[in-house]
């Protein structure tokens, strides 16, 4: 197993621990599209910082968890997924035709 550093611990505990379990708490009618929201905001985040950037990170990090606390909010039923979000999973086979309808 790979040793992490205290920032990487964070960014996985904000992915795993609480975007994707917040994701799991929705209508199951929303989950795919909150979860394709999560994985697509966290890879293209991800793919446009160098590791060394410490500072960007430290920065993208507050700002997950800010909007992870908004979808937190029970009240939150549904949330906005682009053409170019489901483009980026249907490269990856991520999502299938059927899940949701644009």
């Amino acid at each position: 197993m790979v040793a992490r550093s205290g920032l990487q611990k964070e960014v996985l505990q904000l992915y795993r621990r609480r975007a994707l379990r917040m994701a799991k708490n929705k209508p199951e009618a929303v989950r795919p599209k909150f979860n394709l929201f999560v994985r697509y905001t966290f890879r293209t985040n991800a793919s446009k910082v160098s590791p060394r950037n410490i500072s960007y990170i430290e920065h993208l990090l507050r700002q997950g968890k800010k909007q992870v606390e908004q979808y937190e909010d029970p009240a939150v039923k549904d949330c906005f997924v682009s053409k170019e979000m489901t483009e980026w999973a249907f490269q990856r086979h991520i999502l299938k035709e059927y899940w949701f309808k644009m």
